[in-house]
């Protein structure tokens, strides 16, 4: 029978319920148990498909062609294996659902309320990953305890732990302890009050993970077991790391991941060694080299816009013995020509991000530019890959107008166009070319070479392809095909003849790099900049 472990957040937002969650996950993988994570969000979107990046980050789409939470970039970087639709569920889906099941007559004319209804409706999705294969299914609620949108989640959950009862359900509360230097201490009240806002809604934590920039130590330990009353040995330290991939290894030494199986009545099946979690450890913080690389984006401001595009590099910079130093660039600072040899000439290499819409377009055409004439290794995705293929035809093909017709909708030469399914979509969510397609490579390419086969699968996110009217005259001076989809002919990726790296994919190969299965475009790309700085 499938055993569920929950995860609450309290006191502060972004307390890193979600690194907790996939380290402990990453354990329970090691002690030979089968484990996914789910994310259940309280926002009433359907999905993070039309939230801007500046609301919610990065929206992370799965092969499935979910578009989800950045958080199962995480699940899915720490457990080496790939989510789905199942794995993120909102309010909005839920209430949709329940909408819909109304209209359809199927509560036979029953009011239709809060509970029992929507409270099913989050239960049954909570165990539907378990009707497979899994041992362990991990649910992390979005949010933290005592929000408005929360209370239908944690209804569901005490719900839950009484149907299937305690050693099929636990419940970890994640808290903060701050620490005030006036008074020099740590202080438990945050927590306490947090355990109590839980202990309202009818759920006793049975472990505590709580955040802290320093060592907690045995008294705030006995504190909090007395006033939250959980054992001692069930206060885990989750104490500040330097990267997010010390956190499993942290979790380890505070045995979180033994509370968790004794508590569910669970018996290790092998000893848990992190052989290649360790020695990626290594690799990351013992670099023999390093190497600074421009992401052109419009996004900025928040990091957490391009997350799975910044844990591809770590991963492909362990894997070349190399820190990867990248430097964000505002695609629309490059729209002064000035500023573009001052911002991009001391660079070892050049990705542009992807993104939507006309802001900041001309700033990446004119980095692309920059890096095609001045043979930097360039790497574009999505977005970028389409823009590199407008600066192709307006400087090399001469054709002046040339353009995406998301930019232009009137160009006469529409380089990048919509696809024609495209042209009847009226609505924003869920309306994309999303999820994993097949792409076949010209084994002699620099994408061949880095992956090392002929057919790949990879996960896209867009309504724009590069139009093929264009194909012959773009091969003839120079541009090579190399990946293009098998079934509608579409061109995937493109690299340049006379370049020493030049790739641009219409594909985001940064959401299917892992800890144990670094991206092989990132890890060439890597691989390109180290040389290019060598021979600088």
């Amino acid at each position: 029978m499938t055993k569920y472990v929950f995860v609450t957040g309290g006191v502060t937002s972004s307390l890193g319920k979600g690194i907790v969650s996939a380290s402990l996950a990453k354990l329970l993988q090691e002690h030979g148990f089968k484990v996914s994570i789910q994310k259940f969000d309280p926002y009433i979107n359907v999905d993070p498909g039309t939230l801007n990046p500046y609301e919610h980050g990065e929206c992370y789409v799965t092969d499935d062609g979910a578009e989800t939470d950045l958080d199962l970039g995480h699940y899915e970087r720490f457990l080496n294996s790939p989510t789905s639709q199942a794995n993120n569920v909102t309010t909005g889906r839920i209430y949709q659902t329940v909408i819909n099941k109304e209209r359809a007559g199927d509560y036979l004319g029953k009011t239709v309320q809060v509970i029992p209804h929507i409270t099913d409706e989050i239960k049954r999705r909570i165990t539907l990953l378990g009707d497979t294969e899994y041992d362990i299914i991990i649910t992390e609620l979005g949010g933290t305890v005592g929000d408005i949108e929360s209370l239908p989640y944690l209804e569901a959950l005490r719900q839950l732990r009484m149907e299937l009862g305690d050693r099929d359900t636990i419940s970890i509360h994640l808290t903060l302890i701050p620490y005030l230097s006036a008074a020099g201490e740590l202080k438990t009240k945050p927590t306490q009050h947090s355990v109590k806002e839980l202990l309202q809604a009818g759920i006793q934590p049975d472990i505590l993970v709580c955040r802290t920039e320093n060592p907690i130590g045995e008294d705030i330990r006995a504190k909090l077991a007395l006033f939250c009353n959980v054992k001692k040995n069930c206060v885990i330290e989750a104490i500040d790391a330097s990267s997010i991939y010390d956190v499993p290894i942290l979790m380890h030494s505070e045995k979180l991941d033994v509370r968790v199986l004794q508590k569910l009545g669970l018996r290790s099946k092998k000893k848990v060694e992190l052989k290649k979690w360790k020695v990626f450890l290594d690799h990351l913080k013992n670099p023999k080299r390093n190497v600074t690389i421009g992401l052109i984006g419009k996004y900025n401001e928040l990091p957490d816009a391009y997350k799975s595009i910044y844990e591809a590099f770590v991963h492909a910079g362990a894997a070349n013995l190399t820190k990867v130093n990248v430097v964000a660039v505002h695609s629309e600072d490059l729209e002064d020509r000035k500023m573009i040899h001052q911002t991009l000439s001391g660079l070892d290499g050049i990705l542009i991000a992807p993104g939507f819409g006309e802001r900041g377009i001309q700033g990446k055409i004119l980095a692309v530019q920059y890096a095609r004439e001045r043979k930097i290794p360039f790497f574009g995705i999505c977005l970028g890959m389409q823009c590199a293929s407008v600066e192709f035809a307006r400087n090399v093909l001469k054709i002046k107008d040339a353009a995406s017709t998301e930019v232009r909708p009137n160009t006469k030469n529409p380089v990048i166009h919509m696809m024609a399914e495209q042209l009847r979509v009226k609505n924003k969510g869920g309306t994309m070319r999303l999820g994993a397609y097949p792409c076949a490579l010209k084994v002699d390419s620099l994408s061949g070479k880095a992956y090392g086969k002929k057919y790949i699968s990879e996960r896209h996110r867009h309504r724009f392809e590069f139009n093929n009217k264009y194909l012959k005259v773009f091969e003839k001076k120079g541009m090579i095909i190399s990946g293009v989809n098998p079934d509608r002919s579409l061109v995937e990726i493109i690299e340049l003849r006379d370049h020493p790296w030049f790739v641009g994919v219409q594909f985001h190969p940064e959401l299917k790099s892992t800890v144990e299965r670094p991206h092989p475009l990132f890890v060439d790309f890597v691989k390109a900049c180290v040389v290019h700085r060598q021979n600088v």
